[in-house]
Protein backbone atom coordinates (compact mmCIF):
# COMPACT_ATOMS: atom_id res chain seq x y z
CA UNK A 1 0.00 0.00 0.00
CA UNK A 2 1.59 3.11 -1.00
CA UNK A 3 0.49 7.18 -1.98
CA UNK A 4 -3.19 6.29 -0.13
CA UNK A 5 -4.60 9.67 0.85
CA UNK A 6 -6.35 9.61 4.01
CA UNK A 7 -7.52 13.01 3.82
CA UNK A 8 -7.69 15.86 0.92
CA UNK A 9 -9.32 19.31 0.31
CA UNK A 10 -7.83 21.81 -1.12
CA UNK A 11 -4.77 23.06 1.45
CA UNK A 12 -4.04 19.91 3.70
CA UNK A 13 -3.59 15.94 2.75
CA UNK A 14 -3.20 12.97 5.55
CA UNK A 15 -1.52 10.62 3.19
CA UNK A 16 -0.11 6.74 4.41
CA UNK A 17 2.94 7.30 2.25
CA UNK A 18 4.56 3.72 2.55
CA UNK A 19 3.75 0.67 3.90
CA UNK A 20 6.86 -1.58 3.86
CA UNK A 21 7.03 -4.88 2.31
CA UNK A 22 8.71 -7.75 2.40
CA UNK A 23 12.73 -7.59 1.06
CA UNK A 24 12.57 -3.58 1.61
CA UNK A 25 13.30 -4.62 5.73
CA UNK A 26 12.66 -7.69 7.57
CA UNK A 27 10.13 -7.46 10.30
CA UNK A 28 6.37 -7.27 9.92
CA UNK A 29 5.32 -4.40 7.65
CA UNK A 30 5.16 -0.95 8.85
CA UNK A 31 3.39 1.98 7.83
CA UNK A 32 4.56 5.75 7.40
CA UNK A 33 2.30 8.70 6.79
CA UNK A 34 2.91 12.39 5.54
CA UNK A 35 0.86 15.14 6.84
CA UNK A 36 1.30 18.20 4.06
CA UNK A 37 -0.52 21.69 4.87
CA UNK A 38 -0.29 24.18 1.83
CA UNK A 39 3.46 23.87 1.00
CA UNK A 40 4.81 22.08 5.30
CA UNK A 41 5.00 18.85 5.88
CA UNK A 42 5.23 16.43 8.96
CA UNK A 43 6.65 12.97 8.50
CA UNK A 44 5.09 10.73 10.91
CA UNK A 45 7.67 7.45 12.29
CA UNK A 46 9.65 7.26 9.37
CA UNK A 47 10.59 3.98 9.70
CA UNK A 48 14.11 1.64 9.72
CA UNK A 49 17.22 2.02 7.61
CA UNK A 50 15.72 -0.47 5.08
CA UNK A 51 12.40 1.69 3.98
CA UNK A 52 14.31 4.71 3.84
CA UNK A 53 14.82 4.89 0.27
CA UNK A 54 11.29 4.04 -0.68
CA UNK A 55 9.99 6.69 1.79
CA UNK A 56 11.66 9.29 0.53
CA UNK A 57 10.88 8.63 -3.26
CA UNK A 58 7.26 8.37 -1.73
CA UNK A 59 7.47 11.52 -0.02
CA UNK A 60 8.90 13.82 -3.38
CA UNK A 61 5.76 13.03 -5.03
CA UNK A 62 4.02 16.10 -2.28
CA UNK A 63 6.77 18.08 -1.10
CA UNK A 64 10.75 18.25 -1.01
CA UNK A 65 12.64 17.20 2.84
CA UNK A 66 13.75 20.75 3.00
CA UNK A 67 10.07 21.61 3.68
CA UNK A 68 9.71 19.42 6.33
CA UNK A 69 8.67 20.86 9.48
CA UNK A 70 8.42 18.09 12.15
CA UNK A 71 9.27 14.31 12.22
CA UNK A 72 7.67 12.73 14.66
CA UNK A 73 8.59 9.51 16.72
CA UNK A 74 5.78 7.40 18.87
CA UNK A 75 8.25 5.45 20.50
CA UNK A 76 11.89 4.46 20.36
CA UNK A 77 11.37 1.07 18.01
CA UNK A 78 14.38 0.48 15.53
CA UNK A 79 10.99 -0.09 12.77
CA UNK A 80 10.22 3.45 13.53
CA UNK A 81 13.76 5.33 14.68
CA UNK A 82 15.96 2.64 12.35
CA UNK A 83 16.41 5.20 9.37
CA UNK A 84 16.77 8.49 11.49
CA UNK A 85 20.23 9.47 11.37
CA UNK A 86 19.86 9.41 7.23
CA UNK A 87 16.97 11.65 7.69
CA UNK A 88 18.58 14.32 9.79
CA UNK A 89 21.10 14.42 6.93
CA UNK A 90 18.45 15.36 4.20
CA UNK A 91 16.24 17.54 6.80
CA UNK A 92 16.61 20.27 8.83
CA UNK A 93 13.22 19.10 10.92
CA UNK A 94 13.58 19.32 14.51
CA UNK A 95 12.06 15.61 16.02
CA UNK A 96 9.64 14.95 18.50
CA UNK A 97 9.75 11.71 20.76
CA UNK A 98 8.74 11.08 24.53
CA UNK A 99 11.67 12.84 26.70
CA UNK A 100 12.42 9.33 28.27
CA UNK A 101 14.04 8.16 24.81
CA UNK A 102 16.10 11.15 24.48
CA UNK A 103 18.99 9.29 25.95
CA UNK A 104 19.10 6.39 23.64
CA UNK A 105 19.22 7.91 20.40
CA UNK A 106 22.39 8.48 19.75
CA UNK A 107 22.31 4.28 19.86
CA UNK A 108 21.15 4.92 16.05
CA UNK A 109 23.80 6.76 14.98
CA UNK A 110 22.76 9.98 15.80
CA UNK A 111 25.83 12.41 16.59
CA UNK A 112 23.89 15.13 17.93
CA UNK A 113 20.61 15.38 19.92
CA UNK A 114 20.49 19.74 19.23
CA UNK A 115 17.52 19.03 16.93
CA UNK A 116 15.52 16.49 19.09
CA UNK A 117 12.35 17.76 21.16
CA UNK A 118 11.69 15.75 24.03
CA UNK A 119 7.78 15.93 24.61
CA UNK A 120 6.70 15.81 28.18
CA UNK A 121 5.07 12.98 29.64
CA UNK A 122 1.13 14.76 29.03
CA UNK A 123 1.71 15.85 25.96
CA UNK A 124 2.14 19.10 23.90
CA UNK A 125 0.57 21.07 20.78
CA UNK A 126 2.57 21.57 17.92
CA UNK A 127 2.01 24.93 16.03
CA UNK A 128 4.37 24.10 12.90
CA UNK A 129 2.76 27.14 10.21
CA UNK A 130 -0.05 29.25 10.09
CA UNK A 131 -3.36 27.23 10.47
CA UNK A 132 -0.99 24.15 11.21
CA UNK A 133 -1.34 22.47 14.50
CA UNK A 134 -0.91 19.29 15.86
CA UNK A 135 -1.44 17.54 19.46
CA UNK A 136 0.80 14.84 20.82
CA UNK A 137 -1.28 12.82 22.94
CA UNK A 138 0.75 10.53 25.45
CA UNK A 139 -0.20 6.89 24.90
CA UNK A 140 2.25 5.55 27.87
CA UNK A 141 2.97 1.94 28.54
CA UNK A 142 0.77 1.29 24.97
CA UNK A 143 3.28 -0.26 24.33
CA UNK A 144 5.81 1.79 24.92
CA UNK A 145 6.39 3.45 28.25
CA UNK A 146 6.93 6.54 26.18
CA UNK A 147 4.52 6.14 23.43
CA UNK A 148 3.19 9.50 21.90
CA UNK A 149 -0.04 9.40 19.45
CA UNK A 150 -0.60 12.64 16.63
CA UNK A 151 -3.79 14.08 16.60
CA UNK A 152 -4.40 16.30 13.34
CA UNK A 153 -7.71 18.29 14.15
CA UNK A 154 -8.16 19.20 10.35
CA UNK A 155 -8.57 15.66 8.97
CA UNK A 156 -9.79 14.65 11.99
CA UNK A 157 -7.08 11.54 12.21
CA UNK A 158 -5.46 9.89 15.27
CA UNK A 159 -1.91 8.30 14.60
CA UNK A 160 -1.63 5.90 17.01
CA UNK A 161 1.59 4.04 16.87
CA UNK A 162 1.23 0.66 17.81
CA UNK A 163 -2.63 1.05 19.71
CA UNK A 164 -4.43 -0.81 16.87
CA UNK A 165 -1.76 -2.78 14.76
CA UNK A 166 -2.98 -5.57 13.37
CA UNK A 167 -0.79 -8.23 11.93
CA UNK A 168 -2.67 -9.24 8.66
CA UNK A 169 -1.99 -12.40 6.40
CA UNK A 170 -0.33 -12.53 3.49
CA UNK A 171 -1.93 -11.13 0.18
CA UNK A 172 -4.64 -9.16 2.30
CA UNK A 173 -3.62 -5.48 1.70
CA UNK A 174 -6.74 -3.92 2.49
CA UNK A 175 -5.92 -0.11 3.94
CA UNK A 176 -9.27 0.24 5.74
CA UNK A 177 -10.79 -1.49 8.35
CA UNK A 178 -14.81 -0.75 8.22
CA UNK A 179 -15.90 -3.67 10.97
CA UNK A 180 -14.09 -4.46 13.44
CA UNK A 181 -15.49 -7.91 14.35
CA UNK A 182 -13.48 -9.71 11.13
CA UNK A 183 -10.71 -7.86 12.10
CA UNK A 184 -10.24 -8.92 15.54
CA UNK A 185 -8.48 -12.16 15.00
CA UNK A 186 -5.47 -10.14 13.75
CA UNK A 187 -4.99 -7.93 16.29
CA UNK A 188 -6.44 -9.99 19.63
CA UNK A 189 -3.24 -11.77 20.29
CA UNK A 190 -0.76 -8.62 19.48
CA UNK A 191 -2.50 -6.17 22.19
CA UNK A 192 -2.73 -8.97 24.75
CA UNK A 193 1.03 -9.42 24.30
CA UNK A 194 1.99 -6.37 24.13
CA UNK A 195 0.38 -4.05 25.49
CA UNK A 196 1.19 -3.37 29.12
CA UNK A 197 -2.54 -3.33 31.39
CA UNK A 198 -6.35 -2.88 31.01
CA UNK A 199 -5.40 0.59 33.24
CA UNK A 200 -3.17 1.89 30.71
CA UNK A 201 -5.54 0.96 28.20
CA UNK A 202 -8.61 2.33 29.40
CA UNK A 203 -6.81 5.78 30.64
CA UNK A 204 -5.87 6.11 27.17
CA UNK A 205 -9.57 6.07 25.86
CA UNK A 206 -10.62 8.15 28.22
CA UNK A 207 -8.26 10.81 26.64
CA UNK A 208 -8.80 10.27 22.83
CA UNK A 209 -12.57 10.15 23.45
CA UNK A 210 -12.68 13.51 23.87
CA UNK A 211 -11.05 14.02 20.42
CA UNK A 212 -13.01 14.32 17.04
CA UNK A 213 -11.30 11.15 15.33
CA UNK A 214 -12.78 9.90 12.10
CA UNK A 215 -10.04 7.81 11.37
CA UNK A 216 -7.24 5.67 13.52
CA UNK A 217 -4.11 5.24 11.62
CA UNK A 218 -1.84 2.53 13.37
CA UNK A 219 1.63 2.08 12.49
CA UNK A 220 1.03 -1.68 11.19
CA UNK A 221 -1.83 -2.89 9.14
CA UNK A 222 -5.05 -0.98 8.24
CA UNK A 223 -6.69 2.58 9.24
CA UNK A 224 -9.95 2.45 11.47
CA UNK A 225 -12.77 4.37 10.11
CA UNK A 226 -16.35 4.51 10.15
CA UNK A 227 -17.84 2.43 12.67
CA UNK A 228 -14.76 0.34 13.46
CA UNK A 229 -13.60 3.57 15.36
CA UNK A 230 -16.16 3.75 18.80
CA UNK A 231 -15.98 -0.52 18.20
CA UNK A 232 -12.37 -0.65 18.50
CA UNK A 233 -12.38 2.02 21.53
CA UNK A 234 -14.54 0.32 23.45
CA UNK A 235 -13.04 -3.32 22.64
CA UNK A 236 -9.93 -1.81 23.90
CA UNK A 237 -11.03 -0.04 26.90
CA UNK A 238 -11.94 -3.89 28.06
CA UNK A 239 -9.08 -5.48 26.91
CA UNK A 240 -7.49 -7.53 29.28
CA UNK A 241 -3.61 -7.15 28.88
CA UNK A 242 -0.42 -7.72 29.70
CA UNK A 243 0.28 -7.98 33.22
CA UNK A 244 -3.30 -8.36 34.09
CA UNK A 245 -2.71 -11.90 32.79
CA UNK A 246 0.30 -12.60 34.24
CA UNK A 247 -0.25 -15.72 36.92
CA UNK A 248 3.53 -15.83 37.66
CA UNK A 249 7.18 -15.64 36.18
CA UNK A 250 6.81 -16.43 32.66
CA UNK A 251 3.27 -17.65 32.66
CA UNK A 252 -0.17 -16.33 32.12
CA UNK A 253 -3.14 -17.03 32.98
CA UNK A 254 -4.60 -17.01 29.24
CA UNK A 255 -2.72 -18.14 26.08
CA UNK A 256 -1.08 -14.45 24.97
Amino acid sequence: MRNIPIFSSDSHQFILLNESEPGEEDGIPSNQYLIVHEDSGVLLDPGGFGVMPRVLSELLNYLSPDKLKAIMLSHQDPDIVGGIATWLEISDAPVYVSSIWMRFLPHYGVSSMKRFVGVPDEGMQCSLAPGFNLELVPAHFLHSEGQINVYDPIAKVLFTGDIGAAMMPEGEDSPYVDDLTPHLPHIEAFHRRYMSSNRAARFWVEAVSNLDIDFIAPQHGPIYRGAAVPAFLEWFKKLECGVDLMVGSGRFQKKV
